[in-house]
């Protein structure tokens, strides 16, 4: 392989110099005729033959010496402004077929160099760096995903191995059913979470946006929870703002807030509180749900938007970690906002800001 590449340098090399040669010869050809008929003109004299052919030797002599000239300082000037770059490029893209992504491009001097070199190798640091985040996320996900999954697996075969004793009293065999169905529906949502979540990244969910009243969408959400606040004895409390619409995809939408009122039930002990509050300004629909729960750090509060991520292993069996990454990639895919205020032992309040509808009131008759 060396002994070819060398091959082609050299012959890269003579063919430059060919080419140089014949423009060199060329040119000076032209210019020297043009000079003689200038001079036989002005002197009034004819050149003999022997002044011709010692003055085309030694034209042709200088053509030679300038055409290696030319030839020796294109070969420097391509060895340093072409192939050095193109070598750096090459290994750092060989380096990142084989997977390393860790790999960068120190610029190219601006001096003599062509300045695209130093944009392409921009363009290839920013894919690497880009490409290197992907790879971290995607073992992270398929550790955390193996991870989740070794759960509810495990207690499906534990509970499916104990209902097979053929003395087993009836409660137990109910208990263990119960558990095995439990274990299969937290599989089956986080499976369902899984593939929402990935099509959102992939952006393979497109949004359709309609105008409605965002008071009633957040009311019959809330309501879904019903049976819930009543086995926990919760108390309810609602300020919501009439005639608030938004345009928007009202499923995407009902996915943030089911998500959203889903923690807040969980987390908030029975005989607590779960407040709901909905302001609007001119441009903006400001939603609050806040609870009395455990709460959270500052530390826990910061990772609540990750995959997998559970602050309260408490609760960690209700859950699977993936609905708050679901909400926060709904909310940036509505190019609205969301917010998170805890404290351990006082409670959490999520804050979801959204544009309202220009005229949404005429646009929903």
């Amino acid at each position: 392989m060396k002994e070819k590449d060398t091959t082609k340098k050299v012959l890269r090399t003579v063919s430059n110099f060919f080419i140089f040669f014949l423009l060199a010869a060329f040119v000076s050809t032209c210019c020297i005729m043009l000079f003689v008929s200038a001079l036989q003109g002005t002197l009034g004299r004819a050149f003999t033959q022997e002044e011709i052919t010692l003055a085309a030797k030694i034209t042709m002599l200088n053509v030679i010496l300038l055409s290696i000239t030319m030839a020796i300082l294109d070969f420097v000037r391509r060895k340093f402004t072409v192939e050095r770059p193109v070598k750096r490029i090459t290994e750092a893209t060989s380096k990142m077929i084989e997977g390393d992504f860790s790999v960068r491009i120190e610029p190219t001097a601006k001096f003599a160099t062509d300045d695209s070199f130093n944009e392409i190798i921009e363009g290839i640091n920013k894919m690497a760096s880009e490409l290197a985040g992907v790879e971290a996320l995607r073992s992270d996900f398929i550790a955390n995903v193996s991870h989740e999954m070794k759960t509810p697996l495990a207690v499906m075969q534990n509970y499916g191995t104990l209902l097979q004793a053929p003395d087993l009293p009836e409660e137990k065999r109910v208990e263990y059913a119960k558990a095995i169905t439990e274990a299969s529906r937290r599989l089956a949502d986080m499976v369902t979470n899984i593939l929402k979540l990935n099509r959102l990244e992939h952006q393979r969910i497109f949004p359709s946006p309609t105008t409605f009243d965002l008071g009633e969408q957040l009311c019959q959400s809330l309501i879904g929870y019903e049976s819930v606040w009543e086995r926990k004895n919760i108390e309810i409390e609602t300020d919501i703002a009439e005639d608030v619409y938004v345009s928007a995809d009202a499923e995407l939408l009902l996915l943030v807030w089911n998500n959203l009122f889903s923690n807040a039930f969980k987390f908030t002990e029975d005989g607590g509180k779960v407040t709901l509050t909905l302001t609007a300004n001119e441009k903006t629909a400001t939603v609050k749900i806040k609870d009395t729960g455990c709460g959270m750090s500052r530390e826990v509060g910061a990772h609540i938007f990750e995959k997998f991520y559970q602050g309260d292993t408490s609760h960690a069996t209700q859950g699977n970690g993936l609905g708050l990454p679901l909400v926060k990639r709904v909310i940036d895919i509505m190019q609205a906002e969301i917010g998170v205020e805890s404290a351990v032992g006082v409670g959490t309040t999520f804050t979801v800001r959204i544009r309202r509808a220009e005229n949404g009131v005429e646009e929903n008759r």
